[in-house]
């Protein structure tokens, strides 16, 4: 089981070097296509755009977990590609990296569309289901929003 020591870093495709990129690529390849079947091209020309940050955590080694934080046209934020490796699962792993990546988020609106099984977890973090359920790749997924924090009035 990774320490609650693990490092969560983050950078922009610019700032990945060669063999991190190929370790963050390898968890989602080994996780996304073949843990879960779902062959699809997990390589989708959005990791390199300039708005986009990797989020990982890592404990001296390959990545534990990972997520991606894409900007949409509009300015929200959306979180993607959201994964733990098997043998960090039930760490707390996978809640340490969403609060990092909503401190990225800051003030911006965030979505995501979660795998339908995870709806309560993100729901924790402050998402709600937007949109009615889909199937993509066989697998349910949920829309999920969570709005642009809200300023409160200051009395004067």
């Amino acid at each position: 089981m990774p320490s609650q020591t693990a490092e969560i870093r983050t950078a922009s495709f610019a700032d990945l070097n060669t063999r991190t990129f190929h370790d963050l690529l390898k968890l989602r390849i080994d996780v996304f296509v073949v843990e879960q079947n779902c062959p699809y091209p997990e390589l989708d020309g959005r990791d390199v755009e300039p708005g986009t940050r990797h989020l990982w955590l890592t404990d001296g080694g390959a990545p534990l977990a990972y997520l991606r934080i894409l900007a949409d046209p509009d300015g929200t934020a959306r979180i993607g590609r959201v994964v733990v490796a098997p043998a960090a699962r039930g760490g707390g792993q996978a809640g340490r990296l969403m609060a990092a990546a909503l401190e990225v988020v800051g003030n911006r609106a965030c979505v995501l569309d979660a795998q339908s099984h995870l709806v309560a977890f993100y729901t924790r973090h402050g998402f709600a289901v937007s949109g009615p359920e889909y199937v993509e790749d066989g697998i349910p997924h949920t829309p999920m929003r969570r709005p642009a924090p809200t300023t409160p009035a200051i009395d004067v």
